[in-house]
């Protein structure tokens, strides 16, 4: 008997939240799973180890934002991207063509108020019973964390950056 598929959110203030749906995503590729990743606010000018692997592997990969809000200069079309990323995650959730779909840092357009959290709910909630989805991000609504069947919240103790030590190669991206 098939088991129905899954909807995690990897959410809070620490490290490691798309790192740990990059190994959800190595782990689904291992298995034979069809695979796709969104990002919502990461831009192309991040050349991050993570889509090299899913590039090497034959992942599918968007990019669709333009940076973090606080690197904006232009907040209007930040919000169109992230709607846009939105548009098109939810046609690979509803397509029934993968196993499972990362929606890296998806959470901001609720939180940011770029999407309705009904719109992602209903989505989620009516994926084909063989879509898996992994979502990250800070502030996971609660309507998001309602549906889910695994949240995971990654608290921040201490962090490299808090002291000026800036990201690295092989660490942060």
């Amino acid at each position: 008997m098939a088991q129905a598929s899954r909807f995690l959110i990897n959410t809070g203030t620490g490290k490691g939240k798309t790192s740990a749906s990059m190994g959800v995503m190595a782990r689904s590729w291992a298995r034979g799973w069809n695979v796709c990743v969104v990002q919502f606010m990461k831009s192309e000018k991040w050349k991050v180890g993570e889509r090299k692997l899913a590039e090497h592997l034959g992942i599918e990969w968007f990019t669709l934002g333009d940076g973090f809000t606080w690197e904006s200069t232009d907040l209007d079309e930040t919000a169109a991207k992230g709607r846009h990323a939105w548009e098109v995650g939810a046609e690979k959730i509803s397509s029934g063509g993968y196993d499972m779909v990362i929606l890296d840092e998806a959470t901001y357009i609720v939180k940011y108020g770029w999407m309705p959290v009904d719109d992602l709910v209903a989505v989620i909630a009516a994926r084909p019973a063989r879509t898996n989805v992994v979502m990250t991000g800070r502030y996971a609504a609660p309507e998001l964390i309602e549906i889910a069947d695994t949240v995971t919240e990654m608290t921040k103790i201490k962090h490299a950056m808090d002291v000026g030590i800036s990201a690295r190669k092989g660490i942060e991206y």
